[in-house]
């Protein structure tokens, strides 16, 4: 085992913010340092099709090279730890284009954007949705990497001179270090990746018109990616490995998750992932009819899972209400929460209505008007019928995933941000009827530092890791109420959405 002063710091960048944490694994104590926040949000740019939706690799590396700095200037102020490595996981789905001297030819395209509406009817006709979803057992989204990149090849705006694509993680790992590869859990949420071989599908590919010539090697979480470059080196004023964590974000999260074969997590955030972990991939006709999805997870297991809308919704909604003048803090809104009645009625968080509206207010009130349902307009009301309504879907998800799977589930892991809004947690264990295990909170940023220090010889496996994170940071528990009224709700609701379907 290394000498426990050593750190690791974990870059972790989501749909709507990003940070950089530091931290290590004492034997005593885990060290948990967040360093740097900053927003992260899609930037308009204009071009001869319209307005495009993209992200700004150039703002994002400025931070992370600004936090980087942060934490070495710590580590000397204190004489604290040296850093062994630093990994960088986010969102999935986005890739950037390098060209031949390796820089990026534009700005990444975001998976909101408008350039993969109609992507279905485009591509079905060439290759069958049960066919894609046989080859990849992945789950049939539009806004899957496989969409976007055939809407971008077979469209004016793709860039001649693109020579290599990076899926988004790694397109950091390339500005920090100069790797070219692509890390495999990323990788495989792209629909672009054989389920059998866990490699590209090159002939899907073909059939697609898509050039297989671009896509990177792929490496497993772990790997060693190099130092450092020399000018990120002097910026920064650390001289460190870099190294592949599980680079999408919820394949770290589930990492850092104590599990059993009789527990089930949902990875809680801007989406909710809900799922089961298991050794192989799990594909077959009826996991097509359900939509289910097989992503990459260390040490060569399986994420079998649904994915579904999260706490996007409500943060949205937040935004809303403060161009109205309400600002709303969580603590505000959960005592808002608290005085409305329970279970009074119900979206479906899955509804296209959600994925984009320019009001989200609006768009849950007209969800609820068109189906005859009550429509609130204080925050509070609409709030507590958001919430309940990801319990209520979360519910759903979880008993498909029980039943393919054959796993009979005794509790619920609720890692991620959302782990924190006790509201949910309770909502969920009284929907379900099984105990939650909330936390940890940070599960992706643990995660990330977690797969590094495997690497680094900290831990001698992932289990050993995960074992040591259940020691350290305990879960919360909530038990099912077992309320009548509420079975009699939630039943009433479930018949609402199901004859929307």
């Amino acid at each position: 085992m290394t000498a426990p002063e050593r750190s690791f710091v974990a870059v972790d960048l989501g749909a709507s913010s990003g940070r950089v944490v530091r931290g290590r694994f004492g034997a005593d104590q885990f060290e948990f340092e967040e360093v740097r926040r900053f927003k992260n949000d899609f930037v308009e740019s204009a071009g001869e099709g319209g307005t495009t939706l993209r992200w700004s690799t150039r703002d994002l590396f400025s931070e992370i090279v600004a936090a980087l700095r942060q934490v070495a200037q710590s580590l000397a102020a204190g004489g604290g730890a040296r850093v062994a490595s630093v990994g960088v996981d986010t969102w999935g789905l986005d890739y950037g284009l390098l060209d031949g001297a390796g820089r990026l030819v534009e700005e990444p395209v975001a998976y909101r954007d408008a350039r993969t509406t109609g992507a279905f009817e485009r591509v079905f006709p060439i290759v069958p949705a049960a066919e894609i979803h046989a080859a990849t057992g992945i789950q049939l989204m539009p806004i899957n990497t496989l969409f976007q990149l055939h809407a971008h090849v077979h469209s004016s705006a793709w860039p001649r001179n693109a020579v290599r694509l990076l899926p988004m993680p790694d397109v950091f790992h390339h500005l920090l270090c100069g790797s070219d590869v692509g890390e495999a859990t990323h990788a495989s949420t792209s629909q672009l990746v054989r389920c059998d071989t866990r490699d590209w599908d090159r002939e899907l590919c073909r059939r697609l018109g898509i050039p297989a010539s671009i896509l990177p090697k792929l490496v497993p979480p772990g790997t060693r990616l190099g130092r450092l470059k020399a000018e990120v080196a002097r910026a920064t004023g650390l001289d460190c490995e870099v190294v592949a964590p599980a680079a999408h974000d919820t394949a770290s999260a589930v990492a850092a998750t104590p599990l059993s074969e009789q527990t089930a997590y949902v990875s809680s955030g801007t989406w909710s992932l809900v799922g089961v972990e298991l050794p192989a991939p799990l594909v077959n006709d009826e996991t097509f009819r359900e939509n289910c999805t097989n992503e990459g997870g260390v040490a060569g297991t399986t994420r079998f899972l649904k994915n579904v809308a999260g706490l996007w919704i409500l943060e949205e909604c937040r935004k809303s209400w403060e161009k109205q003048g309400f600002a709303l803090g969580w603590d505000g809104l959960e005592r808002a929460i608290a005085r409305q009645p329970a279970w009074v009625a119900a979206i479906d968080p899955d509804d296209p209505a959600f994925f984009h509206p320019s009001d989200m207010v609006a768009a849950v009130r007209d969800f609820l008007l068109r189906t005859g349902q009550p429509a609130p307009e204080e925050p509070g009301a609409l709030a507590r019928i958001v919430l309940e309504s990801l319990a209520l879907r979360c519910a759903e998800v979880l008993g498909t995933v029980a039943r393919l799977s054959g796993r009979w589930l005794r509790a619920v892991r609720v890692i991620g941000g959302g782990s924190r809004n006790d509201f949910l947690n309770q909502a969920l264990a009284d929907v379900t009827d099984l105990e939650i295990l909330a936390g940890p909170a940070e599960a992706t940023a643990i995660g990330n530092l977690l797969v590094q220090a495997v690497t680094a010889g900290r831990f001698r496996d992932l289990a050993e890791g995960r074992a040591y994170v259940a020691q350290m940071l305990p879960a919360r528990r909530f038990q099912p109420r077992g309320e009548a009224t509420t079975e009699a709700a939630v039943e009433r609701l479930r018949r609402i959405l199901v004859s929307r379907r």
